[in-house]
């Protein structure tokens, strides 16, 4: 191996990539590697405007990156992007499934116990966020299995891990995440083509909207007691910043992991690694 071959691993030069979610705190880092390394790429959220923001942060590179609005739990809206994307774009070389979230109404609090958790709120939750990983694969990894190529990324978490306390509806989600993952390269692997690759991510604790209230007082911006636990449990002592994805991202989603595919890789700073003591 010499340096021009790693260089050539990196260099996505043409290759078009779609990301789900990707105006959002996690999703709009992965759309900033991938256009930094020559990729273009269909930036999926539910109106074209949300990802306005992010398409002028990337300055000449926003030439790169194309706004397409679609919802992943609705098929029709995704198949319509698709072409539009193949239109516009050219062929799918990736899949990076960065929606989802969860519910405050999905979260136990001390008025409001486990077993009064709205049905509505947990169903949100679980829809988004598995529902949603599911239905982007089916439309894109069906093109992919035509074409005998291609590779999906999907966005698990520490919960698939280890069951955080509060989140219930979050934490089974992550975990069918991880498990989809697996079944799904082997699905890929064996009924279509060897080359189809299906891997997760699975951020530590990385403060975003979608959690600040959980984390940080609203007030003063300290620490909450569950903030303070989790850096206590975190042996790099910090919450992630979204460009500590970037490398793991880069890789899985490069030839430089080839023969990688059915594995969920913790981002944490060693809070999956951590007992405790």
């Amino acid at each position: 191996m010499d340096s021009e071959q790693v260089r050539q691993w990196y260099d996505m030069q043409g290759q078009v990539y779609v990301v789900t979610g990707g105006s959002g705190a996690l999703g709009s880092e992965v759309v900033r590697a991938l256009v930094g390394v020559g990729a273009r790429v269909a930036v999926i959220n539910r109106s074209a405007e949300r990802a306005q923001p992010l398409l002028e942060s990337l300055g000449p590179l926003a030439t790169q990156a194309l706004s397409v609005p679609a919802d992943v739990l609705d098929r029709a809206s995704l198949e319509a992007a698709a072409c539009t994307i193949e239109e516009r774009l050219g062929p799918v070389a990736g899949l990076v499934n960065a929606a989802g979230g969860n519910n405050p109404a999905a979260t136990t609090r001390p008025d409001l116990s486990f077993f009064d958790l709205p049905e509505p709120a947990l169903r949100q939750v679980l829809d988004l966020n598995l529902l949603g990983t599911i239905i982007p694969c089916q439309v894109f990894g069906r093109r992919m299995a035509q074409r005998g190529a291609g590779v999906i990324l999907n966005f698990s978490s520490m919960n698939a891990f280890r069951p955080l306390t509060r989140v219930p509806a979050y934490s089974v989600a992550k975990a069918g995440i991880s498990n989809l993952t697996q079944w799904l390269a082997v699905h890929m692997a064996q009924e279509y083509a060897p080359g189809i690759r299906v891997n997760a991510v699975a951020p530590g604790f990385f403060l975003g909207d979608q959690n600040r209230y959980l984390l940080t007082d609203q007030a003063t911006g300290a620490l909450t007691p569950r903030g303070q636990a989790i850096i206590d449990h975190t042996p790099m002592a910090r919450f992630g910043a979204p460009a500590d994805l970037s490398g793991t991202i880069l890789w899985l989603l490069s030839p430089a992991s080839a023969f990688v595919t059915g594995i969920t890789v913790p981002v944490d700073g060693g809070y999956s690694a951590f007992g405790g003591v």
